[in-house]
């Protein structure tokens, strides 16, 4: 939680006491907290109250009309890492269900671009009531948190369903639902290729490099997480699969080519981050070579650019590369950009410490035909972050 935004909505509900509570653990936590009330939540816990724990104003209506200051629903949707409704009353919840703003908080929740959790909290009939029960997956289905109500002994009197989690377990589920990967790619297929290939000489010898993979499989990894279906081509590594990925094993350039080229027809895009051999052995023994006095010369030949065969059949589809050079960097990745009909190009210098094989940091640059960012040393897994934010705002809307 520590330096998240979360903007707290309080709603007319005796729970409204718990709200001081829970304002206090989340700054506790390390967040920054700003309140927006509904008017009928004044009546069970003050402004004043609020805004002495949150540190910060609270908002109530859209304007003061003592001087006119303006509070903007836009602008606290757009602060808010989260907008964390509790209590969250069988009426609000029924006007976020149906998309009603008649206050601040509402039309917050309307502004709101990122994650949005509600604590529920009424009467056991109201919370039972298959209308309220019908608003409330009507939100779970658009993305909402639901922190489930608990049991026990409710203002009314009765025994039930109703009462507001306590503000502990909330902070939790909030701490949680944030961890969380927004699943923004949800029905999209992507290929991902990683890892080095081999070349075969013999039964035992081989071409190869150093690529360890771990770029590549952080890349398919982050994909994943945002709810995309990936299929991952790897050559030779020692790592484990991602959660959630389709593994294709390969060996070979030409092995590699063709499981890509494959999962390529039906999918979105890809990421060609793979340390492929430009060339291969003209002919492959079918047994050991034996030792000899002299030298031995081995005659090579071309591999398929894999990348460039992808660039000429993909259409609308994303297609992104990474480049690993060791001088004239930027022109060469230039070149490949143009060459193999790149949508943007990342890429990495040797020059670079901290940067390329075997590390889990990474210093990359990632270039398009109209922009070029540079990147600091960071973790592969934010580096493939970063990249994957890219390729969202790319992707054509659906």
């Amino acid at each position: 939680m520590q330096g998240k935004h979360i903007v707290l909505g309080i709603t007319g509900s005796i729970a409204a006491y718990k709200a001081a509570v829970l304002c206090r653990l989340l700054k506790t936590a390390g967040a920054e907290v700003k309140v927006v009330m509904t008017p009928a939540a004044k009546a069970f816990i003050t402004p004043l109250t609020m805004a002495t724990l949150s540190k910060n104003p609270i908002a109530v209506e859209f304007y003061n009309p003592e001087n006119g200051d303006w509070h903007s629903h836009i602008s606290l949707g757009e602060w808010a890492d989260c907008l964390l409704i509790a209590p969250a009353t069988a009426n609000t919840i029924a006007k976020m269900a149906t998309g009603i703003a008649d206050n601040l908080l509402l039309t917050t929740y309307l502004s709101a671009r990122n994650r949005v959790a509600i604590a529920p909290a009424m009467d056991c009939d109201m919370f039972a009531h298959t209308a309220t029960q019908h608003n409330l997956d009507i939100l779970r289905s658009r993305g909402v948190g639901i922190i489930e109500a608990t049991e026990g002994e409710l203002a009314s009197g009765l025994h039930g369903k109703g009462r507001m989690a306590e503000p502990e377990s909330i902070v939790e589920s909030v701490a949680a639902l944030l961890s969380e990967k927004k699943k923004s790619l949800q029905g999209r297929r992507f290929v991902v290729t990683a890892g080095a290939t081999t070349e075969a000489i013999d039964p035992v010898r081989f071409i190869s490099n150093r690529s360890t993979g771990k770029m590549g499989y952080a890349l398919a990894s982050e994909l994943a997480e945002r709810g995309a279906e990936v299929t991952l081509v790897s050559g030779r590594t020692a790592l484990p699969a991602p959660q959630g990925v389709r593994r294709v094993d390969v060996l070979s350039a030409e092995e590699m080519y063709e499981a890509a080229a494959a999962a390529f027809g039906n999918a979105d895009g890809a990421v060609m981050c793979a340390a492929v051999a430009d060339y291969t052995p003209e002919t492959v023994s079918p047994t050991k070579i034996k030792k000899g006095d002299g030298d031995m010369v081995i005659r090579l030949k071309r591999t398929r650019d894999i990348a460039a065969e992808l660039g000429k059949i993909k259409g609308g589809r994303i297609l992104v590369g990474f480049a690993l050079e060791s001088d004239n960097e930027e022109r060469n990745a230039q070149a490949k950009l143009e060459s193999k009909n790149f949508d943007f190009i990342v890429l990495n210098s040797l020059r670079d410490k901290g940067a390329c094989f075997g590390t889990d940091t990474n210093k990359v640059t990632v270039i398009d035909k109209n922009s070029y960012e540079e990147l600091p040393l960071m973790s592969k897994h934010e580096v493939a972050a970063r990249i994957i934010d890219r390729i969202e705002q790319k992707l054509p809307n659906r």
